[in-house]
């Protein structure tokens, strides 16, 4: 049986392959806003869980995020906007949450980093507005955290 960090790490891994081949992120959305949560490792930090699939994203509409509608978001705009807000706000991603909400958290930038080498590997075409291909958004994204580093 594999242990919890497998389980997480197999779930981040299916999230970068399973967003980039869809070109689709998906959130948990109501008339409020965007479900949030906080990390595992501090109430101080604030997290946005998001899926590579719908139906995932739907088995967590309960409970505390029961009314919320499983929405899409574009990769596209999800990286370009949601990873560098995200990242600006220092709000984590929650990736691939279970039903018991569990799952790899992950900073914003990384999982942009993750997703443009990905779609860069898979030859994938995707028109940004910011950016001209893959590569200028790669080096733009390498550069953010690099900043963050010092």
């Amino acid at each position: 049986m594999s242990n919890d960090r497998e389980i997480t790490d197999q779930a981040y891994k299916s999230f970068i392959e399973k967003t980039a081949a869809s070109k689709l992120v998906w959130g948990l959305y109501d008339k409020k806003g965007w479900a949030s949560s906080h990390s595992a490792e501090s109430e101080d930090i604030d997290l946005v869980p998001l899926w590579s699939e719908r139906s995932l994203a739907k088995i967590c509409a309960k409970d505390d995020w029961r009314g919320y509608t499983p929405t899409e978001i574009p990769l596209a705009e999800f990286l370009e906007s949601w990873c560098i807000d995200l990242a600006e706000n220092k709000i984590l991603i929650g990736v691939n949450w279970d039903a018991k909400l569990l799952g790899w958290e992950a900073r914003a930038l990384s999982v942009a980093l993750d997703i443009l080498t990905r779609l860069s590997a898979m030859h994938s075409a995707i028109t940004f507005l910011n950016y001209g291909n893959l590569d200028e958004f790669i080096i733009e994204i390498n550069q953010l955290i690099d900043n963050t580093k010092a």
